[in-house]
């Protein structure tokens, strides 16, 4: 299928799989809305139209919007259409790329608005969360992203100085890219802790909002195969642009 446009032709399920319809429907859904063209607006394709594509019931289509509808992803407006909702980029718990590569898979084009890189002292939060002793240099990692309309996430990343970063590194692609092919370092789990808090007066400065506003905050500790962290990374969200997803299964 076409990753980057999808008509009603490109659209397919099978149906002698043994999963469920509306589950494979709510699954090309998802490729369908983080593709650039209808996250630039484009009416999704009618429920009756995608029923008689597919060969199933359009309550099996309405079943698998709604969901999508419920998460806050897509938008039905009578006498319009289904669209998605603009300016809402969602991730899931279960899924940690770097953002740009993430971001990059969703179809969505955002900037970096700062990259910025200097040698600190840790301090105690810092030394315990990368299993380091106080006052040990480690090399601080910071990045602004965003939209062409201003930004919405600002990262601070703390790394081991077994990972053997320079400072010099191009930071402005993918970060874990970087680690694992220059460093020979590679994310295998993260420990995350994640917050609701309002913004101060430094954090609202640099996402652009009033101070006491909503932001999301989360705190990552990312470890390597051996579960050896090598990544302390402090990430600050707006509240009104982002937010966490998780499917939990019994």
């Amino acid at each position: 299928m076409n990753k980057n446009t999808y008509t009603l032709k490109d659209l397919q399920i099978d149906h002698f799989s043994a999963v469920p319809l509306h589950v494979q429907v709510e699954q090309l859904l998802r490729e369908m809305i983080n593709s650039p063209e209808y996250q630039n607006g484009k009416l999704l394709p009618k429920e009756t139209d995608l029923a008689k594509r597919l060969g199933i019931s359009r309550n099996t289509i309405r079943q698998a919007t709604n969901k999508l509808v419920y998460e806050n992803l897509l938008v039905r407006k009578k006498g319009v259409g289904t669209k998605v909702v603009k300016g809402n980029v969602s991730t899931k718990l279960d899924n940690w790329f770097s953002f740009s590569r993430e971001m990059h898979k969703k179809g969505i084009d955002f900037k970096n608005y700062r990259v910025n890189s200097e040698w600190v002292v840790a301090d105690n939060e810092i030394a315990t969360a990368l299993g380091i002793k106080p006052k040990t240099k480690v090399l601080k990692l910071e990045r602004l992203k965003g939209f062409n309309d201003g930004p919405f996430v600002h990262f601070i990343s703390y790394f081991h100085p077994r990972v053997g970063l320079t400072g010099e590194e191009d930071f402005s692609g993918y970060l874990y890219d970087i680690l694992e092919k220059d460093y020979h370092t590679i994310p295998s789990v993260s420990k995350e802790e994640i917050s609701a808090i309002l913004a101060d007066e430094k954090i609202s400065g640099i996402l652009g909002l009033e101070t006491g506003d909503p932001v999301l905050f989360r705190k990552r500790i990312v470890c390597d195969p051996g579960d050896r962290p090598f990544e302390y990374n402090l990430g600050y969200y707006r509240a009104d642009r982002f937010k966490y997803t998780i499917d939990i299964k019994r």
